[in-house]
């Protein structure tokens, strides 16, 4: 597990510590890591090389001390504890000094073990997909039928105003991730999180640069499966085959949800009203009720199907359950509308993974059904900008009336021919027929949007940065033009 750099005696919390020091602490992880210590009284600062928005507004709200850029002098306060991200490499600045100067360091995953789910029922989420929206409702739901449970999630969860809490409660509702943990601890995040009880939701190829295939992906899943308890509970999404594959071998009782007739947990019925969709609610084939949830598709109502399976798991009514998903206020980045000007809708979506894009474009879809949908789509993650979804993407937008894609910044360490081309991917869906082209920044995509949004347009940006704030842009260019 060792980089051969960093002691590993030193990968230890400190008793007692005071002062805690994030490196790369902008990521959503790290800065709700960062929130939840300073909530317990921890002294915290960091410093990242990245730093937008939303985290980076976050952090200031917090007055938590954030350092631009990395550097060795960042750590001459000598702080009791060093949290090291998962974007750090061995060879950053701060990573060095650490190997220098012999502080105790954690992994974020590490540290959330350590200081918030010892002694907590921690409710883990995961999967390919879904894992935000899904934790968030599980967290908003807890609160407003009055268990509010500590959780950290990655992204900023409206009820809260924030994406990390601490509770007094019993429950703590974590996002878990499948990414690997640091570059001095090559495992999947989740394997940190003690699992008293999980959600499954999917399970598909992703995350090119550290899991060789599919059955990679499959084995960490199943080490993570491995973990629960007998006495707790895993809730799967068993129309996925793979899911329904890896839950055979689970070592506590599994609650499948879905559509299938074999569910335990099954959605009917599903209506459509606007950006709200509702549901009807069978449990062992007894219809309960129905559910509505303020949120557009088929994919989140069920993963509103999962929270009402694993609360009910739980000894929770319910009617207080889907009371509580009625009220769900939503998450920053997930089909969050921007603003509307001179009639044009823009609407932020984190969506970047084939499977993803095409989910959120078709409950987009069903939400607009009458206008004209144009999607702007940056790939920017390690797996979207490599040539192995390539071919995946091109079958995707069909839901889109024209797409818009930028050029990715390349990836150094790729052969040009084994990167992803977005003008590939244009020319592609064009054979498909439907209007797309390429650009090459994101000052040209602006300009084309000005030139040819109307009113009555949906503008649909996904992307999993900040996108050189084109969303706020793109409103202040669209007032201007009227």
């Amino acid at each position: 597990m060792s980089s051969g750099l960093l002691d590993p005696a030193l990968n230890i919390a400190p008793v007692n510590p005071c002062h805690i020091h994030l490196v790369g602490i902008c990521g959503t992880g790290m800065a709700a890591m960062a929130a939840i210590l300073q909530q317990q009284g921890f002294t915290v600062t960091g410093s990242d090389q990245n730093v937008y928005p939303p985290m980076s507004d976050f952090l200031a709200s917090l007055g938590i001390e954030v350092m631009a850029g990395y550097a060795a002098a960042n750590l001459a306060t000598r702080p009791d504890l060093v949290i090291v991200g998962n974007v750090v490499r061995a060879t950053n600045p701060e990573a060095v000094e650490l190997v220098r100067i012999r502080l105790p360091y954690l992994s974020m995953p590490q540290a959330l073990g350590h200081f918030f789910l010892e002694g907590k029922k921690s409710l883990v989420v995961t999967g390919t997909h879904g894992k935000t929206t899904t934790s968030s409702l599980l967290a908003t739901t807890l609160h407003r039928i009055g268990a509010t449970p500590g959780f950290m999630i990655g992204g900023l969860v409206e009820a809260f105003g924030r994406n990390s809490h601490v509770s007094d409660g019993p429950y703590f509702v974590v996002e878990g991730d499948e990414y690997d943990t640091a570059f001095f601890n090559k495992v999947s995040k989740f394997q940190h999180y003690r699992p008293h009880c999980a959600i499954l939701t999917s399970v598909e190829f992703d995350h090119a640069d550290i899991f060789a295939d599919l059955a990679a992906i499959k084995a960490s899943f199943a080490e993570f499966i491995g973990r629960i308890p007998s006495e707790g509970a895993l809730v799967a999404h068993l129309d996925d085959p793979v899911v329904a594959e890896l839950a055979v071998a689970a070592p506590c009782p599994v609650i499948g949800y879905g559509t299938g007739a074999g569910c335990e947990w099954r959605l009917t019925d599903l209506r459509a009203h606007g950006l709200a969709t509702e549901f009807a609610v069978h449990h062992h084939d007894r219809l309960l009720g129905r559910c509505r949830l303020p949120m557009p598709g088929l994919h989140n109502c069920l993963n509103a199907l999962a929270v009402i399976a694993l609360l009910s798991r739980l000894g929770f009514a319910f009617e207080a359950i889907v009371n509580g998903l009625a009220s769900f206020e939503g998450v920053k980045r997930r089909q969050q509308i921007r603003g509307v000007v001179r009639g044009i809708t823009v609407v932020d979506d984190f969506a970047h993974h084939p499977t993803a894009v095409r989910e959120t474009l078709n409950a987009l879809r069903l939400a607009w059904p009458g206008n004209r949908l144009l999607v702007v789509f940056e790939p920017r993650t390690n797996s979207s900008r490599r040539a192995v979804f390539q071919q995946d993407y091109a079958h995707v937008f069909g839901a889109a009336d024209e797409v818009l894609i930028r050029e990715h910044v390349p990836l150094d360490t790729l052969p040009v021919d084994e990167q992803f081309s977005s003008v590939q991917l244009a020319a592609d869906l064009r054979i498909n027929g439907i209007t797309a082209q390429a650009f090459p920044d994101t000052d040209t995509i602006l300009d084309a949007l000005v030139r040819t949004c109307t009113s009555g347009d949906v503008v649909v940006i996904l992307s999993n940065g900040g996108f050189d704030g084109i969303h706020e842009r793109l409103l202040v260019l669209l007032g201007q033009a009227a």
